[in-house]
């Protein structure tokens, strides 16, 4: 089994990657191979609406025809038994970093004839983990349930079941005194870390071993 977790944070020792790799743990642990990939060490764009996925005949039918370095990626997920995609929240929704990745990866499947909706080679079981600055009740009330749902839903409609995990109120400094953030309180939001990530974590990889 080979397992693909896709961090979508710029910071690769922090709370998204970490959760990414315990989720990676977990995996290993039932004798998966699992790879870790960084966005931002990557160079690329979004999709550029060439269309070349949908020319009937045209050598990259079905694929994303853009070569830059996520072209590797998005062929080498078309091998994976399982993906994971992981993001922190800015602004109420996933990097923009993550969002360019999930057009390239997204748009070369669908094709608009009426017979077939989505050429997609095999379904995968797939995961959501999101790390996020707000509570759960403050996420709720902005709306964030709307956005897990429909990239849940965007997972579900290419590959397969999805599975979401949130990691709410993380801390984002270490030391909040150098910092412009006075609303915030660090040893309440260190608590809340030391509380949910460990539980988080340790649901990522039992999920992952149970995959």
């Amino acid at each position: 089994m080979k397992v693909i977790a896709i961090n979508g944070s710029p910071r690769k020792k922090w709370n998204t990657a970490t959760l990414l790799e315990h989720a990676l743990k977990g995996a290993e642990s039932a004798g998966a191979e699992t790879k870790l990939v960084h966005l931002y060490d990557l160079d690329y764009k979004g999709c550029i609406s060439c269309f070349a996925c949908k020319l009937k005949g045209g050598k990259s039918f079905g694929r994303c025809a853009v070569n830059d370095d996520l072209a590797p990626l998005l062929e080498e997920i078309r091998t994976v038994d399982a993906l994971i995609l992981g993001s922190p929240i800015y602004f109420g929704d996933v990097t923009g970093e993550m969002r360019s990745f999930m057009e390239r990866l997204f748009f070369q499947f669908p094709i608009y004839e009426p017979d077939a909706a989505v050429r997609q080679p095999k379904k995968i079981r797939t995961a959501w983990v999101y790390a996020m600055n707000v509570t759960e009740e403050l996420a709720r009330q902005m709306g964030y349930d709307r956005m897990f749902r429909d990239n849940a839903a965007l997972l579900e409609r290419f590959f397969g079941s999805c599975e979401s995990l949130m990691c709410y109120d993380t801390l984002q400094f270490d030391d909040y005194s150098k910092y412009a953030a006075r609303r915030f309180d660090p040893v309440a939001k260190g608590s809340a870390t030391k509380r949910h990530s460990p539980k988080t974590a340790s649901v990522l990889m039992s999920w992952a071993r149970g995959w």
